[in-house]
């Protein structure tokens, strides 16, 4: 089989990388590979960011307006509507992603670009009622400068889009470093945003692994700030290299995000929340609803009801519009996940539906929907996130108990609630420590809709309004307005 062959984007020129090495992507519907990449290191990282640091420099970019950025960021937008199609292809094949969710996360990216866009100019400072009467001051937003993006393999192109937009809107220039395991469809955002018109050097990718490109970039001396998504393991080696540049730093982690149903929930409903939040993407989603609260006196019904519904969901290619599960995007998460699944039955819990790999024609990296029982909120697969199609469900007797295993997390990333009673709503959204919360709903996103949680989830929030002053620091300006001498130069004034 001939590889499709990728080059990185840098100073606006495709580029190997300069030692020539190239490493492959792995298709995960047939554990076989399909494209070729160059393999980056320091010298290609060093290259990238001083192209970055040029383009932030650069009058070229320097002299576009606020507004002239919203409207290439609403081109690139448009760009990525008129290749919808190819880039949902490119990503399914790439991460094992199911054809029908990237034909809707791709669908949905251009209202993220358009949205930012109108932010572009509306970065507003202001004016400070000073109590000097011969003084003036007031503030303003200016870019930071070069950004380090660091995506990860579940949802590369949503998640690069939500660092990507509101760091361009704000002037600043950027280096994305994707997963090795999904590089292809941020390459092909990156000649989308050069036909949109943004200036050679202004958007760049370096392709390659974690310890080696990854941390050279994360680790320059002109990368100010560094937005990362992915695991607790690599943040803490993140958070380390920013020490070397004192970068700003935004991160979205990892969950174990609960999902609360009460007994006078809507149960059908709260069945397609607990698939929605577990089983779609085979789990591999930060906000997956792994732990699944059930109040007592529905729990026999709603897990009788919840394996039936399991049970029939269609696993199968991911090309395959009426697949419903695909597989685990790499063949080490694969093993993450045996590896929590067979702790889980050591401890004790009761399995009562999957626990194996899936039976799928061919090679692929294919796991069957599964349902852990637990007696203990302490059970390792209550505690640890498992980035797979594994639920754990445990009973609770009343709203305080509900809401003191919800919180008995070091995750608070989101959190479904499931109740017709609007006081109960309000009392848990305001109680439970997680950064979203979906009532009656599961999954939803919006660009207008911050994303980002609480305790070892992270911090720093994307999407939303203050996505982009998150990209942007704040300037105060000090006007002297009196025409006498400078007084006393020993006392502050």
């Amino acid at each position: 089989m001939t590889l499709v062959r990728f080059q990185m984007c840098i100073d606006g020129q495709w580029r190997d990388a300069q030692s020539g090495k190239t490493f492959d992507s792995l298709n995960p519907a047939t554990a076989q590979a399909w494209a070729q990449l160059p393999d980056a290191d320091e010298a290609d990282v060093e290259l990238a960011v001083q192209a970055a640091q040029r383009a932030f420099d650069s009058k070229e970019w320097r002299s576009i307006t606020a507004t002239a950025r919203g409207k290439l960021l609403r081109r690139l937008g448009d760009l990525i509507a008129e290749n919808k199609e190819h880039l949902a292809q490119l990503e399914s094949r790439d991460n094992g992603k199911l054809i029908r969710e990237t034909r809707g996360q791709v669908g949905y990216l251009p209202e993220f670009f358009h949205y930012t866009a109108g932010l572009a100019d509306k970065l507003e400072g202001g004016t400070l009622p000073l109590d000097k009467p011969d003084l003036f001051a007031y503030t303003v937003h200016e870019p930071i400068g070069v950004v380090a993006g660091i995506i990860p393999w579940n949802s590369p192109l949503y998640l690069t889009a939500i660092k990507l937009a509101p760091a361009l809107a704000a002037g600043n220039t950027i280096v994305l470093k994707p997963s090795e395991h999904a590089s292809a469809t941020i390459l092909e955002l990156a000649r989308l945003a050069h036909e949109a018109g943004f200036p050679p050097g202004v958007v760049n990718v370096v392709t390659g692994y974690g310890p080696s490109t990854g941390a050279a970039l994360t680790r320059h001396p002109l990368v100010r700030k560094i937005a990362f998504t992915g695991g607790a393991a690599t943040a803490r080696h993140v958070v380390r290299s920013s020490a070397e540049n004192f970068a700003k730093l935004s991160l979205e982690l990892g969950g174990k995000s609960p999902n609360i149903i009460f007994a006078d929930a809507d149960l059908d409903s709260a069945i397609n929340g607990a698939v929605a939040g577990i089983y779609a993407a085979s789990g591999q989603s930060c906000v997956a609803g792994s732990r699944l609260l059930v109040q007592d006196e529905i729990f026999d019904d709603f897990v009788e009801r919840l394996i039936a519904r399991a049970k029939r969901i269609r696993i199968g290619s991911p090309q395959d519009d009426a697949s419903e599960m695909g597989p685990m995007a790499t063949a080490q998460q694969l093993a993450v996940v045996e590896g929590l699944v067979a702790a889980a039955k050591a401890e004790g819990a009761k399995l009562h539906m999957g626990g194996k790999r899936a039976e799928v024609e061919g090679d692929g990296w294919f796991y069957e929907p599964t349902l852990f029982e637990c007696d203990s909120n302490s059970m390792t697969i209550m505690q640890e996130e498992v980035f797979g199609p594994v639920a754990a469900v445990i009973r609770f007797k009343t709203e305080e108990e509900a809401l003191a295993m919800a919180n008995d997390s070091q995750f608070g990333l989101a959190a479904g609630i499931w109740t017709r009673d609007l006081g109960r709503a309000h009392r848990l959204a305001r109680d439970v420590r997680s950064g979203i919360i979906w009532v009656n709903t599961y999954r939803a996103v919006s660009a207008m809709a911050p994303i980002g949680g609480f305790k070892n989830s992270g911090y720093g929030r994307e999407s939303g309004i203050d996505s982009v002053l998150a990209y942007t620091e704040l300037k105060t300006v000090w006007i002297n307005l009196s025409t006498a001498p400078m007084p006393d130069p020993f006392v502050m004034r």
